[in-house]
């Protein structure tokens, strides 16, 4: 049986696109696995932009309104009935309600995900505008789905306050890295935080991190430095408080970067920090995890659990900036015993073999998603 997931854009893992780069890694692992794997994007071109891959990648081209299934999609879709097993991600998509619809039409069961889209801090935002637009083409998206799959237990909470069901299963997603970790022999003269993803300062609580770090930096730590990965158009306003809290010197608005340029940068930075107040799993911690360094988190990251189970670093709870400078301040100290430090680094390392194994993800994504 194929497996086919649908998803807005071309699952090019070299974007800021969180959901894109888990549907490539999901479908590249389950091809070396031996599963016959498809994505289906629904994209503005049909331009090729992207790497080699070991799985068959269809495009279709999204139309002008945004409810509108593209040219050729209903029929190859209707090609695939008995054949295939269909995997939708990513909420508030508009044209995700009408291929939900179109996929209960022709009695074809699907997997959906909402990659975050449903924990508590996203529902409260624009609250009364999201609430209506659930109510008409969410819920009836999620009535169609045969199971509705969450990577993260605050979804599973905030859809239950709005939509009570028993077909939600909570499976996290797996990660790899194939990259051969050192750690540096040579330490950085002074530490360094760093941050990966995409530059909503809102969702991702960049606002929170700029105002904890002036706290570290005026407390003692005058040349301690902030890499900031990432784009968008809310670089510039980034920039400006920046610059409007005198951090010119500290923090590093590095910019979009991707594979190795992008490793080479995590390699040294010296702790990784996400403070999001939204997210399903975030990729750029398990990564960042990966290469041994030690994390600050907020609970909505749902991976601050087993970070504090595994002494990999801290979590703080809500936007609390008193919080996160605390945790900078903590991880800064154990940094400053070479012993120590190595010693949660591999924590961390641990963390990521032990909980986002490939083999055993995929076996319970056959197990408890595509049993339909």
């Amino acid at each position: 049986m194929e497996i086919i997931h649908i998803v807005l854009g071309k699952a090019n893992p070299d974007r800021m696109n969180g959901v894109n780069k888990v549907v490539y890694q999901l479908a590249t692992k389950q091809a070396e696995f031996g599963e016959n794997v498809s994505v289906w994007g629904i994209t503005s071109d049909k331009d090729k932009n992207y790497g080699e891959r070991n799985f068959n990648t269809e495009l279709f081209i999204k139309k002008s309104n945004p409810f509108t299934i593209p040219d050729g999609f209903e029929a190859a879709l209707i090609a695939k009935k008995g054949k295939a097993i269909f995997h939708v991600h990513g909420g508030w998509i508009p044209v995700f309600y009408a291929i939900g619809k179109l996929l209960k039409k022709h009695d074809l069961p699907f997997v959906f995900t909402p990659h975050g889209a449903y924990n508590t801090i996203a529902m409260n935002r624009n609250f009364v505008v999201k609430r209506l637009y659930f109510h008409l083409f969410e819920k009836p998206m999620l009535e169609c789905a045969t199971k509705i799959h969450c990577i993260g237990k605050s979804e599973t909470i905030g859809l239950r306050n709005f939509y009570k069901n028993k077909k939600t299963i909570l499976v996290p997603y797996g990660y790899e890295n194939n990259v051969e970790v050192s750690f540096k022999t040579v330490k950085n003269e002074h530490v360094i935080f760093g941050f990966i993803g995409r530059l909503d300062i809102y969702t991702k609580g960049l606002d929170t991190l700029i105002s904890a770090f002036k706290l570290f930096v005026d407390n003692g730590n005058p040349n301690a430095q902030l890499w900031i990965i990432g784009d968008s158009s809310e670089k510039v306003k980034l920039n400006n408080m920046v610059i409007k809290n005198k951090l010119n010197h500290n923090v590093v608005l590095l910019g979009g970067k991707f594979g190795v340029e992008k490793e080479e940068l995590l390699k040294q930075m010296d702790i990784f920090v996400h403070p999001s107040r939204n997210e399903g799993l975030p990729t750029s911690v398990i990564e960042a995890a990966s290469f041994g360094k030690p994390c600050i988190v907020t609970d909505a990251t749902n991976i601050g659990d087993l970070i504090m189970q595994y002494h990999a670093g801290e979590m703080i709870f809500l936007q609390s900036v008193e919080e996160l400078e605390l945790s900078m301040i903590k991880l800064a100290t154990i940094w400053k015993n070479d012993e120590d430090f190595s010693i949660i680094c591999r924590n961390a390392i641990k963390m990521v073999k032990d909980n986002f194994n490939w083999k055993k993800v995929i076996l319970e994504f056959n197990e408890k998603l595509y049993k339909l």
